[in-house]
């Protein structure tokens, strides 16, 4: 099925900056400066913003006629230490954007923060990005983690049960907690605060040495190696749409 049939099928009339971020072109904020420079048109028109079209419309940037909404894309991504999960950072060296080379655009449901590494899940699908990213829905995320100092029973229990995290006000969920090594547990987390282990470890007053995500609902980052990515699909694929509870056409 093309992007342009699939389109037809599911909706009449969107606006044209989604439907330019849809067609991965660009975000819909770099969509909206396109169309305020005069670089869009509509049926040979210049296009005005907050602009609505139909699977009808011929809609061009800077002449190129777009083919409309790309099929869905889902990928598992390695993201390597001293990456940062972001579109445009100016103090950034190493920006997501630019280390993963995929033909179709994609963001995360889920970021992880420049000094973690792991398992990213990648999508062009904004609807499986909410229903991941709802803390409601409360989706597993396990994670590999060494801290600086000898693990105790005390600090075990303490993890498991929740934390106070002074920063933010805020209690975590409890949690599923296992020691691995003198240094190292696996932790399995239902919620996304910023930065919420490094946060839990340090009001128990223990420091993060490393950190990496391994799985996220049913997707494990497996042998990946930083950098990497594989494409999700067939049963592993619905299974994960089953658990967000969403639905969508996948690329292959």
């Amino acid at each position: 099925m093309s992007g342009r049939k699939q389109w037809k099928e599911t909706a009449e009339e969107i606006r044209l900056n989604k439907y330019l971020a849809q067609a991965g072109i660009c975000s819909r904020r770099d969509a909206d400066k396109l169309i305020e420079t005069g670089a869009v048109s509509v049926n040979d028109k210049i296009a005005a913003p907050g602009t609505k079209i139909t699977p009808d419309d011929k809609v061009c940037v800077r002449g190129k006629l777009i083919g409309g909404r790309q099929d869905t894309a889902v990928l598992a991504y390695y993201k390597p230490l001293g990456v940062i999960c972001s579109e445009r950072d100016k103090h950034a060296d190493r920006l997501l954007t630019d280390e993963l080379h995929f033909p179709v655009r994609v963001t995360y449901a889920g970021r992880l923060d420049k000094d973690s590494e792991g398992l990213l899940l990648l999508t062009n699908d904004g609807k499986l990005i909410d229903a991941l990213m709802r803390g409601a829905n409360r989706h597993e995320k396990e994670y590999v983690v060494k801290v600086k100092k000898e693990i105790t029973p005390e600090f075990l229990d303490a993890m498991s049960k929740g934390v106070y995290l002074t920063e933010l006000a805020k209690r975590t969920r409890p949690c599923k907690v296992e020691q691995t090594g003198k240094f190292t547990f696996h932790i399995v987390l239902t919620q996304g605060l910023n930065r919420q282990i490094r946060r839990m470890c340090r009001e128990l007053e223990y420091q993060v040495h490393s950190l990496k995500r391994i799985r996220v609902a049913n997707i494990e980052l497996g042998n990946l190696k930083p950098g990497e990515y594989r494409i999700l699909k067939g049963n592993e694929l619905k299974e994960l749409y089953r658990i967000a509870g969403s639905k969508g056409e996948v690329y292959e």
